[in-house]
Formats: C-alpha cells, structure tokens, sequence
C-alpha cells in the first residue's frame, strides 16, 4: 500500500468526480443522531403530555400553527438532512443534508423568540406547563434551545467532514484508480489459442494395403484479427483430404 506521502504527491489534485465521492461511513453516526433528534423535536410536543413535559397547550396530540412552524417543520428538516448524511455517497447531497440541518436546528434555537414578531409579542411556541423552576427551565431546553443546539453541533461536525477532502479518500481514490489499471490490463490480454490433438483411426487402401494417419495438430482460438478459425481449419481439412480407401494406386 502506498504510503501517505506518496498519495499526497500523486493525488495532490483529483479530479472533480472523485472528489465528489465519499465514503457512506463518513456520515453515519452524524446522520443517525441527526433523525433522532429530529424525530424527538417533531414528536415531543405531542406525546409529551403522556409524560407531564409540555408546552401550553398541555394535551397530547394538539396540533397549532405555532408547532407547524416552530417544532414541526425544522423537524422535518433535521430528519432529512440526517436521512441525507446516512444514505449519500455523493458529497454534495452529504453537504446539503448538514446544510439542512444547520438551518433546522438554528430555527429550533432562534425561532421562539423571533415568533413574537408576528404573535402579537408573545412567543408562539406557548409556555412551559410545568409550574416549578425545575421543570420550565427543562421543557424549554428540551423542546428547543438545548435541542437545536445539540443539532447545530452535530450538524456543524458534518459540514465540516464532508467539506474537506481526507488523506481516507486520497487512499480510496489510489486504490480505485489501480483496481481500475488491472481491470483494464486484464482485458487488454490476448485470449490463449489452445491445440486440439485428434487421434485419426488407420484405414486401408482399395488394395488391402494398410494406410496409417499421424495425429493431426490443431491450433484453436482467436487469429490476430480477433476471428476464430477453428470452424475454418477444419473445413479445409475435410476438403483437402481424400475419404479413407480412395486413394489412388501406384502406376
């Protein structure tokens, strides 16, 4: 294998589609956690009243607007650009996965306050139901100022993997240029003409006199032409030689 200078020098600049390819491992585990917390941002405002963890108003399965556009839909965005992290093996889907993820965990963080832009100054997300200190101060790190947090960093790690190209994909791309050489080189070879030893039976002359045939030597395979001309030589065999019993008598 070649060493990590060596693959540095030689593959200082790949080219673009090599670039572009990368490992699905690069961002499983960015991927996985990304939809998990996005699945816990979609899904805790409304199980979580089974729990006694809830935004006003506290019962399950309640569907506003606030909770559209503050829970469920930077939601959809963080499972998605997880979905893409775990799946892609192009860089630039895997990019715009973590893209989307940075944007989904940023409005998680920033868009209780910015709500009351247009909610007549009070957030529309609701209010913590809990009524100790306690449990408001862990509703609203859970529902969506520690949890877009937890997704920008994840996302951010992301970005940045995918963003550079590794001395793991110089590897990848060294070994897939040479795998591609011995395939090509493979082909390039001559297929091997084989020979063909047929055993001809002794006849006999009109005249009783007996007639022994040497082994005939036939060379099969492809002429440089790349034409097969077994089929060929045996049929100007068969016409050159005389039937077994037919040849003609001395004078």
């Amino acid at each position: 294998m070649a060493t990590a200078a060596e693959i540095r020098h030689s593959y200082r600049h790949p080219a673009m589609a090599e670039r572009m390819r990368v490992a699905r491992s690069r961002g499983a585990l960015s991927g996985l956690l990304l939809v998990l917390l996005g699945l816990w941002g979609g899904l805790v405002p409304f199980i979580g009243p089974y729990f006694g963890y809830a935004y006003t108003p506290d019962s399950a399965w309640t569907y506003t607007m606030g909770r559209l556009w503050l829970e469920i839909l930077p939601a959809v965005a963080v499972v998605i650009g997880g979905l893409l992290l775990l799946l892609s093996t192009q860089r630039a889907f895997a990019l715009a996965g973590a893209v989307l993820a940075l944007a989904g965990g940023a409005w998680f963080v920033v868009g209780p306050s910015l709500s009351q832009l247009w909610h007549g100054g009070t957030s529309a997300a609701g209010m913590p139901s809990s009524t100790s200190t306690l449990g408001s101060v862990a509703e609203q790190i859970g529902f969506f100022y520690g949890l877009g947090a937890v997704i920008l960093i994840f996302a951010g790690v992301a970005l940045g993997r995918m963003s550079l190209v590794g001395l793991r994909d110089l590897r990848a791309i060294d070994e897939n240029r040479r795998a591609a050489d011995e395939l090509a080189a493979m082909r390039a070879e001559p297929e091997p003409r084989t020979v063909v030893v047929h055993d001809v039976p002794e006849g006999r002359t009109d005249d009783g006199a007996r007639l022994d045939r040497p082994a005939v030597h036939e060379e099969r395979g492809a002429t440089d032409d790349g034409v097969d001309d077994t089929a060929a030589t045996a049929g100007e065999r068969a016409d050159d030689e005389p039937p077994i019993g037919q040849h003609h008598r001395p004078e």
